[in-house]
């Protein structure tokens, strides 16, 4: 049950790093505005419309339903929906889910399992106001209560009172033998386990998202040690490196080798850290500046893309329009708390702040607590306090490191250092 409240959990939040403050949204109106006066407002909407096309779609509305624990009072909308906005002034939850098939063109791991499956789940909150992005990872390994599910063939499922939480997709998969099955019943799970309602799907296979950093050139990321895990074939050397699609891909699948113990945790943070990576590069000038570059990028990502029926290109534009404020401290990433299973250890449990954080987001307020700035004292006017002896200058200060995975940063935190 989630509790009636909203306070955050006594872990700490995200330092929100001013050195990446920067007009990167000033950037992107003012690409899209340029692109509009050099090609046409016609030549930009014949793009939109071949981007829109690009993306399959499913029909998830009538398999999903709404959440049967629901704690708080839906918000009143605090802005009038527009076409450029249709949700504005309320909050908006999208669950993204990595699909990972094991035949086929999209397969990245060899085999003969014909299912499908996701080992990658997120919901992503935007914040009623626009100010913030939220996105929760949530582990595979989660024994949680899988509700029954509907399938589109008019199939229905058993409710199973403990499963991994990544079976969910497949439940649906098998009962429907199609991706709106799959997405639909892990979103069920999703809505019954936090009280959340989720509003839009979004799946993305590994393909696309091994072509999506190939359009941009590759992304840029501090490799602190030596990675390597022959499940997948990753080995990379530690330094600052450019990572290909392909390395990308090896990255964000590891979990053996000296990456982990099979678990999902320390997978989840690297694939945290190149999410946040990509999101400061595609922000960045030399994306947004680059014609071939960000059409590259926008073809491979709509192209890797499915997406539920109400998530039009043109909504999403609109969506990221009334974003266009958002700084790169301003988009959290965490991984809902958890501890290990005490029926198996090698499964895990969401403890008591898992259930702060779906109410936090569930009230549409931040899911962390801001840090507070150290106190400065200073001197009493008139004070005889004598002032404090010279001393040597300090050595440079550590720079602070926020743990990926187990630790809730934002994309303008540092997670790792490099020296080479």
């Amino acid at each position: 049950m989630i509790p009636r409240h909203a306070t955050s959990p006594s872990r700490r939040a995200p330092r929100h790093a001013r050195r990446l403050r920067s007009h990167r949204a000033l950037k992107g109106v003012a690409l899209v505005t340029g692109g509009v006066l050099l090609f046409g407002a016609s030549s930009v909407a014949a793009y939109a419309y071949r981007l829109d096309s690009n993306m399959a779609t499913i029909n998830t509305a009538s398999l999903l339903g709404k959440p049967t624990v629901r704690t708080s009072v839906t918000a009143t909308p605090t802005a009038t929906p527009t076409a450029v906005d249709p949700n504005a002034g309320e909050a908006v939850n999208i669950l993204v889910l990595g699909s990972d098939q094991r035949t086929g063109a999209n397969a990245i791991l060899a085999g003969k399992d014909p299912s499908m499956a996701s080992d990658t789940t997120i919901v992503v909150h935007i914040s009623a106001d626009r100010s913030r992005v939220e996105l929760v990872s949530i582990p595979r390994d989660s024994l949680v209560p899988i509700p029954s599910c509907l399938a589109s063939n008019g199939k229905t499922t058993g409710a199973r009172s403990s499963a991994m939480f990544n079976e969910a997709f497949a439940i649906g998969w098998q009962a429907g033998g199609d991706l709106a099955s799959a997405a639909a019943c892990t979103g069920r799970t999703v809505q019954d386990n936090t009280g959340l309602t989720i509003d839009h799907f979004v799946v993305v296979d590994f393909i696309g998202f091994r072509d999506m950093v190939d359009a941009i050139g590759g992304v840029n990321m501090c490799i602190p040690r030596d990675l390597h895990d022959n499940y997948t074939g990753l080995s990379l050397t530690a330094g600052q490196q450019v990572l290909n699609g392909t390395q990308a891909i090896q990255l964000a699948r590891a979990r053996h080798g000296n990456i982990g113990n099979g678990g999902d945790i320390d997978r989840i943070g690297n694939q945290q850290r190149l999410i946040s990576a990509m999101v400061n590069q595609v922000l960045s000038t030399d994306v947004l500046t680059s014609v071939t570059k960000l059409t590259s990028f926008l073809d491979a990502a709509t192209s890797s893309l499915t997406r539920d029926e109400g998530l039009s290109t043109l909504s999403a534009t609109g969506l990221a329009y009334s974003m266009r404020s958002i700084r790169a401290n301003d988009i959290t990433f965490m991984t809902i708390p958890t501890a290990a299973a005490p029926s198996n250890k090698n499964r895990l449990v969401w403890t008591s702040e898992a259930a702060t954080i779906w109410a936090n987001m569930l009230a549409d307020v931040p899911i962390v607590a801001a840090e507070q700035p150290a106190v400065v004292q200073t001197p009493v006017p008139g004070s005889t306090t004598a002032p404090p002896a010279t001393t040597a200058p300090a050595a440079p200060a550590p720079v602070e490191t926020k743990t990926a995975g187990r630790e809730a940063f934002t994309s303008a935190d540092v997670t790792a250092v490099c020296t080479a």
